[in-house]
Order: C-alpha cells, then sequence, then structure tokens
C-alpha cells in the first residue's frame, strides 16, 4: 500500500510563506484561497435547546485555587495538585446535535529541519505591502454581504456612530503609518513615532487609540530593526516602548508589553547580553512550565479559557457533528483520538447515540487514545479520563472500552497496536494535536502512515488557523502580532469579570507562545502553526481528499458561538470546503473532515 502514494518532498516553510496570511488575515484573497464569511442560520429555529445554556455554561465545580502571583501558579501546576473535580457538572455538558432535515440539503523529507534552518531576511514593509493595497475591513450589508473598506475612511467619516476600534484595527491602521512613514527619518531614528506627517488623516481616533497606533507602529519600526541586526537602534525603541506598554493596560498595550518582552530577548540572545545565571534561572522556569503538557489536564485557568471563549467548543461541536454525519449508521464504531485530554466530546457523542438508540441500536462504542513519552503523569491523566468515560457509559447503558495505545515515541506507533476488528467503523478524531508535531516532522509523517493504513471512514480535524512557521522572522512577527491581537481583544470583550485568569492565561500561556515565536530559532522554536492550504497540501501526500462540511456542521458552529456572551463577534468564514472560525474577522482555528481515496 505503501506504493500507492509517493511521499516526495514536503516543505511546511516554503507553503507556509506561499499561503501567508497575507492573503486572508485582511481579506483580499484570490483564486481557489478566496474566504466567503457566511451565516449559517437555517429560515427557522429548530426548537428550544433543553435547557442547554446551563450546562454549557457550567463551571465544572472546581474548588478555587486562587494563586495570587504568576510563579505561585506555576508551582501549583507542576506540583501535580489534584483540585477537587465534580465530573457530574463536567459530562453534562450538552447540546442538541442538528440532525438532517430534507429541507435544507445539504519517506520524504523532513516537514521542518530545525538542524538546518536558515533564516531569510525580509522587512516589515515588503511584508505589510504584500498584504494588499492598504488595509481592509468588512462592511456588513444587511448582515449578508460584506463590501471592504479602508480603515482611513472608517476613522474619518461618521465619528459619531463608529464603534470603538478593536486592537487589530489599531495594528492595521498602524501597519498602514509605518508602510508610508518607512522612509522617514522617525522611523529610523529610534524615537517613538507620536507626531507624524500622516497624523491628520486620523483625526477621528481619541486619544486613548492615537497612543496605541504610535505604540504598535513603534513596534513594527523595532522589529524591523531587529529583523535588519540594528540592535542598539532597537534597543532605543524598546526602551520607550517598555516604558508605555504594561501588562495589566487595554489590549494593544498588553500584547505590545509581551511583544517587547520577546523582542529584548532575542536581541540579548543575539547580542550575548543574557547572563548565564540569569539565562539558566529562565530555563528552568520555562522548564517547569509546558503549555503542551499543562493543557492535557485541566485546571481553573483552562476551564475559564474554555467557558468564556468560544473557539474550542464552536470546533469542537463542528468536529463532533461531522463524525456523528460519518457513523449515522454504524452499530461498532471506534473512534481514535490523537490527543484525548479529558475526553469532553465523548460524552457528547454518547449522548447523542443513545437519543438515535431506537432508530440504529449500537452494539459497542470503543474510544482509543494515544498516548506518547515517558511521563507517568500524561498516563494517569488519560487513565482518569478512560475511568471518568466508562462511569457516564455505563449510567447511560452504553457498551463501551477504552483503550490506550502508550508508545515512549510516536516512531515507534504502528496500526498493530490498535484493537479493530474488521466490523468496526473506525473514525479519527484531532482537536489540536497535530501543531504540536510539527517540529517533530518525522513523528507527524509516522501518525499519518499509519492512520492511512487503518483507513478509517473519516478524519475531523481541527487546528489553528495562523502562520507562525515561516523562516522569515519579520514575517513571523508580524503576522503572530495579527494573531495574537485578535486573541487579546477576544480576552477583553470575553473575560471582562475574571482579572485574574484573564492574567494568567496571558503572562503564562499567551506570553509563552509570543516569546518562542519571536525569539527563538531552530530547535528551540517549538510554535509552528501552520494555516489550513498547508495542512491541505500535506495530507495530500496521504490520498486525503477534503469532504464538504454539511449544512448542520455549520449551522452547529453558529448554535455555539451563540450561547456566548460575546459570541457575535465570533465569525465564521469558508476556505474551499474547510471552517474558518475567527474572531471579528480573523481567523483563529479551523475545522475539516477528510477521508482516504
Amino acid at each position: 500500500m505503501d506504493d500507492l502514494y509517493h511521499f516526495d518532498e514536503f516543505n511546511f516553510h516554503a507553503l507556509e510563506d506561499k499561503f501567508s496570511s497575507s492573503n486572508d488575515i485582511f481579506w483580499e484573497t484570490k483564486g481557489h484561497n478566496e474566504m466567503k464569511n457566511v451565516q449559517f442560520s437555517l429560515p427557522q429555529d429548530l426548537g428550544d435547546y433543553n435547557g442547554t445554556d446551563e450546562s454549557l455554561n457550567s463551571n465544572f465545580g472546581f474548588i478555587p485555587n486562587d494563586p495570587s502571583q504568576e510563579q505561585e501558579f506555576l508551582l501549583s501546576t507542576t506540583s501535580q495538585q489534584k483540585y477537587h473535580q465534580d465530573y457530574e457538572a463536567f459530562d453534562n455538558l450538552h447540546f442538541d446535535m442538528v440532525h438532517f432535515d430534507e429541507q435544507f440539503p445539504t519517506k520524504a523529507v523532513p516537514i521542518c529541519e530545525t538542524k538546518n534552518e536558515k533564516q531569510y531576511h525580509q522587512t516589515p514593509v515588503e511584508i505589510l505591502k504584500n498584504y494588499g493595497k492598504g488595509f481592509k475591513r468588512l462592511l456588513h450589508d444587511e448582515g449578508k454581504i460584506l463590501h471592504p473598506i479602508d480603515d482611513f475612511d472608517l476613522v474619518t467619516k461618521n465619528e459619531h456612530v463608529r464603534k470603538k476600534l478593536s486592537t487589530e484595527d489599531i495594528m492595521k491602521i498602524a501597519g498602514t503609518r509605518f508602510i508610508q512613514s518607512s522612509s522617514s527619518e522617525s522611523s529610523s531614528s529610534g524615537k517613538l513615532i507620536l507626531n507624524h506627517p500622516f497624523g491628520f488623516s486620523f483625526s477621528g481616533l481619541s486619544d486613548e487609540e492615537k497612543e496605541d497606533v504610535a505604540l504598535a507602529e513603534s513596534l513594527l519600526a523595532c522589529a524591523e530593526k531587529v529583523g535588519y541586526q540594528q540592535y542598539e537602534r532597537a534597543r532605543s525603541f524598546l526602551s520607550q516602548i517598555e516604558s508605555l506598554s504594561s501588562k495589566t493596560g487595554n489590549p494593544v498595550k498588553r500584547v505590545v508589553y509581551y511583544f517587547a518582552e520577546a523582542l529584548r530577548r532575542r536581541i540579548n540572545k543575539e547580542t550575548g547580553r543574557v547572563s548565564v545565571s540569569s539565562n539558566n534561572s529562565t530555563k528552568k522556569i520555562e522548564s517547569l512550565f509546558d503549555p503542551e503538557e499543562t493543557t492535557k489536564d485541566l485546571n481553573p485557568t483552562l476551564i475559564a479559557f474554555f467557558e468564556d471563549l468560544p473557539f474550542c467548543k464552536v470546533s469542537m461541536f463542528t468536529c463532533v457533528q461531522a463524525l456523528i454525519e460519518n457513523v449515522t449508521d454504524a452499530k461498532k464504531i471506534h473512534v481514535i483520538d490523537l490527543e484525548i485530554r479529558k475526553g469532553l466530546p465523548w460524552t457528547i457523542l454518547m449522548q447523542e447515540l443513545q437519543s438515535r438508540n431506537e432508530l440504529c441500536p449500537l452494539e459497542i462504542l470503543k474510544i482509543t487514545a494515544i498516548v506518547s513519552g515517558n511521563t507517568n503523569n500524561s498516563k494517569i491523566i488519560v487513565d482518569d479520563t478512560g475511568k471518568r468515560l466508562s462511569e457516564f457509559a455505563q449510567s447511560l447503558n452504553i457498551n463501551f472500552s477504552f483503550n490506550i495505545v502508550m508508545v515512549s515515541d510516536l516512531l515507534h506507533l504502528s496500526e498493530d497496536l490498535f484493537e479493530i476488528d474488521s466490523d468496526e467503523t473506525v473514525a479519527v478524531y484531532s482537536h489540536f494535536a497535530l501543531r504540536s508535531k510539527i517540529q517533530n516532522s518525522d513523528q507527524l509523517e509516522t501518525i499519518m502512515r499509519v492512520v492511512r493504513t487503518i483507513n478509517p471512514v473519516v478524519m475531523v480535524v481541527a487546528e489553528i488557523e495562523a502562520n507562525h512557521n515561516s523562516k522569515s522572522f519579520v514575517n513571523r512577527f508580524i503576522e503572530a502580532l495579527f494573531y495574537f491581537s485578535a486573541f487579546f481583544d477576544c480576552f477583553e470583550d470575553c473575560m471582562k469579570k475574571d482579572e485574574k485568569n484573564r492574567m494568567i492565561m496571558e503572562s503564562m500561556y499567551f506570553s509563552h507562545g509570543i516569546r518562542n515565536t519571536v525569539a527563538e530559532e531552530g530547535a528551540e522554536r517549538k510554535s509552528r502553526n501552520v494555516k489550513i492550504d498547508v495542512w491541505r497540501n500535506f495530507f495530500t501526500r496521504f490520498g486525503m481528499v477534503e469532504k464538504e462540511l454539511s449544512m448542520m456542521c455549520l449551522y452547529q458552529a453558529e448554535l455555539v458561538a451563540k450561547r456566548y456572551a460575546c459570541g457575535n463577534s465570533c465569525t465564521f468564514d469558508m476556505n474551499g470546503h474547510c471552517l474558518l472560525v475567527g474572531w471579528k474577522g480573523t481567523p483563529i482555528a479551523s475545522a475539516s473532515v477528510w477521508k482516504f481515496v
């Protein structure tokens, strides 16, 4: 079977730069990458939601830990302190799955060569100009049609009706100003850009917005100096940027604070100014806090993130809906989960399978979780998940089997490790599971070869929709700046009443991602998200074709978003057959469905 498909050279870097967000982060896409902002609401309401508001927004019953300092939070996570977990509330998370209604028809070269990874340099002006002529936003016309409008007009016309600019809007305006001023004396003097020759064009901005634009513009100028390796000039910018940004300010000042922190670290590493003791201390703290490991279990901050922000639930329910539609007539279902974590999707799946039992009795549901590495903690977490899922299945009278495929290294993964019966309907579920394997390309190749050999009826995939894998430092910097700006804007809107967990999420999890993307290179740079076009090309190598998401999947996504107080700012776009879930138009995550041919 291996001879059926030619695993030729695949370069994630080359593809990622080719399919840069320059095409879609500013909504000026062309050709097959065109994105369409859509609304999925059906012509009529499908009825009530059986009290899902309460269960969807339940708090899982955690006893608050209330760490007052980041270090205290760090120690609490690394000491494996166990929180009391009321899984009854956790498992009762339920959403009516949308049902079909006829009235709504519906060995290759390593992916990421970190050892020989050579940087190439681009200036911010070159990259920003690639985004198209100026920076465009989309203006809704009766909630359906979107028209590009110029940010200049946005801030200078209809001042009495315009809303406060989002964090990303500020960044777009700063990018426009930076392009226009790139050859001016102010952009090379190392001074904060406040008195700008194009300032009259933004007379509609509030004083705070003007300050934020100037701050963001100076950050771009600083990144340019770092790209040119003009570190002393960059330090001049940084000193002023750091004095005006703050981890406790508005979203612009907060995101600039963490990007400035990352730039400072990069400069220090490049110039050798990091002391041995300081470097060892930083490495010790970072080794204690690993976001990939931490997110495998639950803590109050992750639960707050899951409860308050729509992206995880939207992508999860969409993927579960797609999975159900592809096993609708199966009596023996076997789901392989590439990153099971706490197994929340499977409590939802069980409830749906029970509800269809009269029409199609379920004989058995099997879940197989893949666990890699030598960390005993991971095994404990997955064992706990299996026990809880078994208890939940028993409460629903579902015949259930939970298996763990544990390997010390994913390179050792093989189809022989999976207990698959010939009469089972097999599906693969990957929810933000592949992104962490991009750096370890051999592992990613192994996973996909094994999955292809198993030949499931469907593979549902959710991934982060971002370009953080370019060899160009400046390209990565700008892409990450817009992506994280959208997230910080979302934090501000969705976590207003939870200052503590918002600050922990920003200062621990997101600062780690920013720092790793901006300051690290080679094997140390582990944050390497890529966009759906890159995944699409990668999956094609394994004989996979993309299936169209049903209208029911799209409607499910919209239903979940509407359950959030900030759900109106959650936007949906289509890239081919893939659903992009975004924040005020900026893509955040993707959901797609695949089959083998």
